[in-house]
């Protein structure tokens, strides 16, 4: 840990003076190899643990650099003393991450993403057609950067991978999931049966029901995307900012997960602007 914090300082010292080629490539170097550490705990207990490594070192360089003796001597103690801990604490993790390492699959992590983002649209199309088709009511949340963890705990947690015969399954009429709003943050289902606060907007038809309303409510209070599949109808829906869209057919469905899915520079938001433009949207009141 003493040899992490001198490189990082010897970074950092290199950054505030005239760089050459080999500071150049140094900086390059460890640029990547932190982007893959991020990317290899990304979606485990310890990328909480890298953060606050991250928050321990900027504050014990600051510290030093501002003469602060005894809080430089609190952070470098706990930062080595506790590397030994955390390495036995998340040895799973770690050593998953080793092996992923190992196998090259670090670095075939955008393909690989491409490839299932995919997937995932083909999957979730598929489910809101099959259960539009059997008007089966559905209420399917995709959390954007804006998190729900408070409407995550009214739920059930699932971490588990998407599929359309599970969402099917989770919305099947008189089970113990069916009623409520199933979660997705990024590739994984992380809850159902969640409870969503009710939109009070006075624009809702009347002809609407909870679902809708609860998708509207969840997408002003937060950024996040709804789809919606009603049970009277089997009209499929989607919601985004306070703005629903009605009437979406197969291609509807998979062109908006498409732009949300893929990670283009405000895609699903071009998406939307353009649906509405195409007088392909039903505001609140239709």
């Amino acid at each position: 840990m003493q040899t992490l914090i001198s490189n990082i300082e010897m970074f950092f010292w290199n950054l505030t003076h005239q760089p050459n080629l080999a500071d150049v490539l140094d900086i390059i170097i460890m640029t990547l190899l932190l982007y893959q550490l991020v990317m290899l705990t990304k979606q485990t207990r310890a990328i909480q643990v890298l953060k606050g490594l991250a928050v321990l070192l900027v504050i014990s360089y600051i510290s030093e650099l501002l003469g602060l003796t005894s809080l430089n001597w609190l952070m470098r103690s706990v930062l080595n003393n506790g590397a030994l801990l955390l390495v036995i604490i998340f040895q799973p993790e770690l050593r998953k991450a080793l092996e992923q390492l190992g196998r090259g699959a670090g670095f075939e992590h955008t393909a690989a993403s491409v490839s299932e983002n995919q997937r995932i649209v083909n999957e979730i199309t598929q489910c809101c057609l099959r259960l539009s088709k059997r008007r089966v009511g559905a209420l399917i949340v995709f959390e954007q950067k804006t998190g729900l963890k408070d409407v995550i705990e009214t739920g059930t947690a699932l971490d588990a991978a998407i599929s359309s015969p599970l969402l099917e399954n989770i919305f099947e009429p008189n089970t113990p999931l069916h009623d409520g709003a199933v979660i997705i943050r990024g590739q994984r289902i992380v809850a159902a049966a969640c409870v969503l606060t009710l939109s009070e907007s006075n624009a809702l038809s009347r002809d609407l029901g909870t679902r809708h309303r609860a998708a509207l409510g969840i997408s002003e209070a937060s950024d996040a995307v709804t789809l919606i599949v009603s049970e009277e109808t089997g009209i499929v829906s989607l919601t985004k900012n306070g703005h629903m869209v009605r009437r979406l057919d197969a291609e509807g469905i998979s062109n908006a997960l498409t732009a949300l899915y893929h990670e283009q520079p405000n895609g699903f938001r071009t998406w939307l602007r353009r649906t509405f433009r195409k007088g392909e949207a039903r505001h609140v009141e239709s």
